[in-house]
């Protein structure tokens, strides 16, 4: 049976919630394809082939060893249900488009997509410091980074309307090269040719970080968190 796994929510992400409180690794039982952050909402986490690489605020690219804390994290094992090849360049809304006619509105869907763009257009969480800020306040001011002609991986998900503030509502997407040289949160792209493979998931399994006072004592503003994951995703 396929399912999406997730550690913490990005709603409480949002709230400022940003210590670590699983350690990454620990998601290479549920999945080997997802995406995250580090404590601190440091960087960006890119799962591919249970391989987990980091992408810190300079742009540059790490392997992880398992053992660093996440506060937000969601993997699955990945397999294609459907195929979509790429032979002429699209952009990201015409991929949106293709991709919404073949896959239900209410259901999580993994997506990866991989072949060669002609432009790649990403953002990079920087760590935060405690007193941590608002997680929006912080992504006004992330490193942007943009490279043409690079070949590379997309991995997501696409999460229901149902369910914003578990995750983000709609395609949540992070890039990793080729050479593991670029990476980061997808804003945009171009891609010139490739293959677009998906999956729609059957469960979604929700990890809580019960251990966590701050989280078991924080009351959430819902409507607050919905404003702030339209403007920072």
């Amino acid at each position: 049976m396929s399912y999406l796994y997730q550690h913490g929510t990005l709603g409480a992400l949002m709230s400022d919630l940003m210590d670590g409180t699983e350690k990454i690794g620990e998601l290479g039982a549920y999945g080997d394809f997802g995406l995250g952050t580090l404590s601190g909402s440091n960087g960006e986490v890119i799962i591919l082939d249970s391989i987990m690489y980091h992408a810190n605020e300079k742009g540059e690219i790490h392997t992880l060893t398992g053992q660093e804390w996440t506060p937000y994290a969601a993997v699955t094992n990945f397999k294609a249900e459907q195929v979509l090849e790429i032979d002429e360049e699209q952009t990201s809304q015409e991929i949106v488009d293709q991709l919404m006619a073949r896959i239900s509105n209410n259901l999580f869907a993994a997506i990866k997509i991989t072949g060669s763009f002609s432009f790649m257009h990403v953002r990079v969480s920087p760590k935060q410091k405690k007193p941590y800020p608002k997680f929006v306040e912080a992504a006004r001011n992330q490193p942007e980074f943009s490279q043409e002609k690079v070949s590379g991986t997309i991995i997501g998900f696409f999460t229901p309307e149902l369910f914003q503030g578990a995750a983000s509502a709609g395609f949540h997407l992070h890039f990793i090269s080729d050479d593991k040289k670029f990476g980061g949160h997808v804003l945009d792209y171009k891609l010139n040719e490739g293959t677009i493979e998906w999956s729609e998931l059957e469960e979604f399994r929700q990890h809580f970080p019960i251990h966590d006072p701050a989280y078991l004592e924080r009351e959430i503003d819902l409507e607050e968190v919905v404003k702030d994951i339209a403007e920072a995703e």
